[in-house]
C-alpha cells in the first residue's frame, strides 16, 4: 500500500507540473505579445520549451496511470502587461512558479522522472535569472516558501 501512496503523491506533483506548464505555456503567449523585438527570440525558446515539457507530463501522467490535468481556457495574471518590461517580469514570474513546482516533483519522483524534474528545475531557474537578472541560491524552493499559500497550479 505504501507503494500506491508513494506513486499517488508523485501523480500530484507531475500534475501540478503540467497545470504550471500550462500556466507557462498561456503566459508566454501574451509574453510574446509585449516583448520587445530584440528578446522575442528567447521568448519563443522558453515558449517552445514549456510546450515540450506539457507534451511529457502528459504523456507521464497517463503512464502513472492519471488523467492529464486539462488547460484551463485562460488564466488571471498577476499583474497587467501593458509594455516590454512587464512582459519580462511576467516571464520571470512564469519561471520562479514553474521551478517552484519542478522542486515539489524531484521530491516525490524517484529515479528517470526525479532526474528530468531537476533538469526542468534548473532550465527554469536559469531562464528566471536571464528574464529577471538575479538569481536565488535554491531555486524553487524560495518561491515555494513565497507562495506556500497559493494553489498548486500558477496564475499566468
Amino acid at each position: 500500500m505504501k507503494d500506491q501512496e508513494l506513486r499517488d503523491q508523485e501523480l500530484k506533483a507531475l500534475q501540478a507540473a503540467l497545470a504550471a506548464e500550462h500556466a507557462a505555456v498561456y503566459g508566454y503567449g501574451v509574453v510574446g505579445g509585449r516583448i520587445r523585438e530584440d528578446r522575442r527570440t528567447e521568448a519563443k525558446a522558453a515558449y517552445d520549451a514549456h510546450r515540450a515539457r506539457r507534451d511529457a507530463l502528459v504523456r507521464e501522467a497517463r503512464d502513472l496511470g492519471g488523467t492529464p490535468v486539462a488547460a484551463a481556457a485562460g488564466y488571471a495574471l498577476p499583474f497587467p502587461v501593458l509594455d516590454s518590461a512587464a512582459a519580462v517580469r511576467l516571464a520571470a514570474e512564469l519561471e520562479d512558479r514553474v521551478a517552484g513546482v519542478y522542486s515539489d516533483l524531484v521530491r516525490a519522483a524517484e529515479g528517470e522522472r526525479r532526474g528530468l524534474a531537476a533538469a526542468a528545475l534548473r532550465e527554469a531557474a536559469v531562464r528566471a535569472v536571464r528574464w529577471s537578472g538575479e538569481s536565488v541560491a535554491f531555486p524553487g524552493l524560495a518561491e515555494r516558501a513565497a507562495t506556500a499559500s497559493a494553489s498548486p497550479a500558477p496564475t499566468a
